[in-house]
């Protein structure tokens, strides 16, 4: 099989289900934007960090090829696919929730920054925030699923809190943002 199809050549590309749009659209800039989002994880991974992280990392990953489908899918076509649930979104709260009770209480803003791993970790936020921004966007032309929003909602949540307690089981401490 070979990976090049020379389809998308003039500019456009096809959803699940057959429908061609722009490159530019976009629901093509979500799912691509969700696509940057699992590559640095990828590279938060390939960093060494906590196992129980990496872990946790592996399914967000999996979670976001869902994500990333879901996207590409109009809700309108009959095309039998997964997609993001609240059964997602709950997993990402529970996280969040364990983290909370091992973490001091964030009582300022903090830089970005620590160990490689979350450094990563807070660069993977701000593209989550931007897939976020992307996919409501979108939602404005087309029909998106509600769980769609809220799930990169909850996600940029999550690898901020993540950030801290790699930080936190690497035992470097955050470090405060000082209006100055």
């Amino acid at each position: 099989m070979k990976i090049y199809t020379k389809k998308g050549d003039q500019g456009q590309t096809s959803l699940f289900g057959g429908q061609k749009v722009a490159k530019h659209e976009h629901r093509i800039d979500a799912y691509g934007t969700v696509d940057e989002l699992n590559s640095v994880i990828g590279v938060v991974r390939s960093h060494k960090i906590d196992a129980q992280i990496d872990g946790w990392l592996q399914t967000v990953q999996h979670q976001l090829f869902v994500l990333g489908s879901d996207l590409a899918t109009p809700q309108s076509r009959e095309v039998r696919i997964d997609r993001i649930s609240e059964k997602e979104i709950t997993f990402l709260e529970e996280r969040i929730d364990e983290m909370d009770e091992q973490l001091p209480a964030l009582k300022n803003f903090i830089l970005p920054g620590g160990t490689k791993g979350a450094s990563f970790l807070h660069l993977a936020r701000t593209v989550c925030r931007r897939a976020e921004r992307i996919t409501v966007a979108c939602a404005e032309h087309d029909i998106i699923s509600e769980w769609t929003i809220k799930y990169l909602n909850r996600l940029s949540d999550f690898l901020f809190m993540l950030g801290r307690f790699e930080n936190f089981k690497s035992g470097k401490e955050d470090i405060p943002w000082i209006a100055e």
